[in-house]
């Protein structure tokens, strides 16, 4: 059975209509279905050993978002499927994420996650430590045949480094995969989607990923940290930084094993070669600092 045959038959529907595939999506199949007055997303997808990824984790994080108005409504869940509210907006792109008008909104949205998530969970969720999350990539790459694997032995040696300059956390329930197409603006309010990765992590990590991954300057970092933590930004700038890179490490080890395993239809080398100059260059100023 397809996708569209298999959202059709989906029993929270009466009579789906438009199905269709959406874009953006670069680990999942993710389709839109009206049915009667109301849109739905579809995000078909089973666990993926490789990443790490358990749907149990994804659905009961889904529903404590849902609960604590940070993520859209859960309608239906049934193994390998996941059907949601579908929220009209725009999907941010980095430049979006990166406006002074928006920025403020987001770290507002990130920080609440972090704050309410916790008091909406029913049974338990996963810890994301990502130093654990590249060191198992990096051992199934080797194990794989990667053709990268001459990048390895370095980025592990670069991670124990990172670890130590990270020291001690606080843990929070964090998103971990903050990605501009993780954002949707419906106008009033930015709702915060996909939380397959998500799980107890330091408040940093987030940080770090909404900063590595978007392109924020030096002066956006350092207010964002600011205003979190309501403290100067110099005193976790260190552990932030190492954070950092760490969270570029991860997207550019998750980008080469997708690479391997992924049957969707991205240009993952590509995306691998971008993260990885990212990478590079934010290690050079952890580095130098």
């Amino acid at each position: 059975m397809d996708a569209i045959e298999r959202t059709a038959a989906l029993p929270c529907f009466d009579n789906p209509q438009e199905i269709a595939p959406l874009g953006g999506g670069i680990t999942n199949i993710n389709l839109s279905v009206r049915d009667g007055d109301r849109r739905f997303v579809v995000r078909l997808g089973a666990d993926i050993d490789e990443h790490g990824v358990m749907r149990w984790n994804e659905l009961a994080l889904s529903r404590a978002a849902e609960a604590a108005g940070i993520s859209p409504a859960v309608v239906h869940a049934e193994p390998g499927v996941l059907v949601l509210d579908f929220v009209d907006g725009k999907t941010y792109a980095e430049e979006d994420v990166r406006d002074p008008s928006n920025l403020p909104r987001i770290l507002s949205l990130v920080s609440r996650a972090h704050r309410e998530l916790g008091q909406h969970l029913r049974g338990p969720v996963l810890t994301f430590w990502p130093f654990q999350v590249v060191r198992t990539y990096a051992r199934r790459l080797a194990e794989d045949g990667t053709s990268h694997a001459g990048e390895l032995p370095g980025l592990m040696k670069e991670a124990d480094a990172l670890e130590a300059a990270t020291g001690p956390v606080e843990l929070v329930i964090g998103h971990n995969d903050l990605l501009a197409a993780n954002l949707i603006d419906d106008g009033t309010r930015i709702w915060l989607i996909d939380w397959e990765y998500g799980g107890f992590n330091s408040p940093l990590f987030d940080l770090a990923g909404l900063a590595g991954n978007n392109g924020l300057s030096e002066a956006q970092e350092r207010a964002m940290l600011e205003t979190y933590f309501d403290a100067p930004a110099e005193a976790r700038w260190r552990p932030y930084q190492a954070m950092k890179c760490i969270s570029l490490m991860r997207e550019t080890l998750w980008s080469m094993t997708s690479e391997i395993h992924s049957e969707l239809d991205f240009d993952y080398a590509a995306y691998t070669a971008e993260n990885l100059a990212r990478l590079r260059a934010t290690l050079s100023d952890f580095r130098n600092a």
